[in-house]
């Protein structure tokens, strides 16, 4: 028998409810904001991400799925759905139109990487850009758009933590302040932080492997290095969340793991949601389009991974109730009535009633049965006397009345009493 790829999941019907529940909240959230779908193929050209997330990155040097199309072109599954959305806004000319510019997504993405709690081969992220907009307004509409989302799926226990990793040119000092400090600790740390030494220091800090984490702990704060301009940013993003009532704390090992970020980083947080903890983190990203050969444009963001959404609502008791069954199950007694359900059935669905009738030529007690399991509300029954009255008998599964309906009156009726 042939299973599942490591690190994919299916999403049984029994269980889609719960994945309802997050996009319906993010679509309402979104609508409230202002930001409209975007959707971009699964998979790319590899220099996308080369380019747009970091030749220095883990994802880049390490988890993305890339491989070669029948036409020897290297292609990659998406890591992440800021790059396509960048490539798209430049693709399509979409700084010429009505800015800000914003969108979300909702999409599958792909990293090979060890699987654990929260995080998969194959993971889902809900996402949001907003491009063209340089003010700390946009920066706390963004963080407070992700908020809002989280408060709307009934977490109250998921924590905010901000960081400004500053623009390119207070970062330059910042990078040598940290090559000065990694410089005696080197020969004991591991090979690919070696290689972030020369490449990207700031990588360091975001290192999972203990020894260097240990050494990390002690480096330089990127706050402490801030020009000016970028202190002032910061400090405005920082009042304006303040003054919307969104609860948030300062932290400086913050650095998000792209390296496309500057300024503005953030991490909403949950030590439910895996080893990391992490439930949804973003930031600002104004070098993005001139990485990849595009005219600066100002822009800011956010990604959630589903799954680890799902971890923290279950550990917080919040995970949605079950759907409810159809409204109606159509029962037949003999073979004139189960043809009288079928075309009953078509005519109920095309008046709004959610039903269903017996496909597996059951009795009428095993179709009761059924029902029952599968939560239909009402459970009309058809014989050779209904037929002949032009009526059913209607039982109400909720309170285990029955009531005579004729059959032209049977969608209303149900309409009527189905809340």
């Amino acid at each position: 028998m042939i299973q599942i790829p490591k690190g994919c999941k299916d999403v049984l019907p029994s269980q889609v409810y719960l994945w309802h529940r997050i996009e319906e909240t993010a679509r309402k959230t979104a609508a409230a904001y202002a930001f409209k779908e975007i959707r971009t193929p699964v998979f790319e050209h590899t220099e996308l991400f080369a380019r747009g997330v970091g030749d220095t990155t883990d994802i880049v040097n390490k988890e993305m799925y890339t491989f070669l199309d029948k036409g020897g072109r290297s292609v990659t599954l998406r890591p992440e759905g800021t790059a396509g959305v960048a490539r798209a806004f430049l693709e399509h000319g979409l700084a010429g139109g009505v800015m800000p510019f914003k969108a979300y997504y909702m999409i599958s993405a792909f990293r090979y990487e060890r699987p654990q709690a929260g995080r998969l081969r194959e993971f889902h992220q809900f996402g949001a850009e907003l491009y063209g907009a340089a003010g700390p307004e946009a920066d706390a509409e963004a963080i407070s758009f992700a908020d809002s989302f989280l408060r709307a799926l009934g977490l109250e226990k998921v924590a905010l933590r901000i960081n400004s990793i500053g623009c390119k040119h207070c970062r330059a000092r910042y990078h040598e302040a940290l090559k000065a400090y990694f410089a005696p600790h080197l020969g004991g740390m591991c090979e690919d932080c070696r290689n972030r030494y020369e490449k990207n220091p700031m990588r360091i800090l975001d290192c999972k492997v203990e020894g260097c984490k240990a050494v990390a702990a002690g480096a330089p704060r990127m706050l402490d290095y801030l020009c000016d301009d970028c202190r002032a940013h910061f400090d405005r993003v920082r009042s304006l969340l303040t003054q919307a009532g969104v609860a948030h704390t300062v932290d400086p090992s913050i650095v998000r793991g792209l390296d496309y970020y500057s300024r503005t980083v953030f991490e909403f947080v949950s030590a439910a949601a895996g080893a990391q903890g992490t439930v949804l983190g973003g930031g600002r990203y104004d070098t993005l389009l001139e990485q990849m050969d595009g005219k600066a444009v100002p822009a800011v963001g956010f990604a959630a991974g589903m799954e680890r959404l799902l971890l923290v609502m279950e550990s917080e008791g919040k995970l949605p109730a079950p759907e409810e069954g159809v409204d109606c199950y159509l029962a037949g007694m003999d073979a004139s009535s189960r043809e009288r359900a079928f075309l009953l059935a078509n005519e109920l669905r095309r008046q709004g009633v959610s039903c269903e009738t017996d496909l597996m030529e059951r009795s009428v007690k095993a179709q009761f049965k059924y029902a029952d399991k599968t939560g239909a509300r009402f459970v009309a029954v058809l014989g050779e006397r209904e037929l002949l009255d032009g009526a059913a008998e209607v039982k109400d599964m909720k309170t285990s009345s029955s009531e005579r309906v004729k059959l032209e009156e049977l969608a209303n009726y149900i309409l009527r009493r189905r809340s």
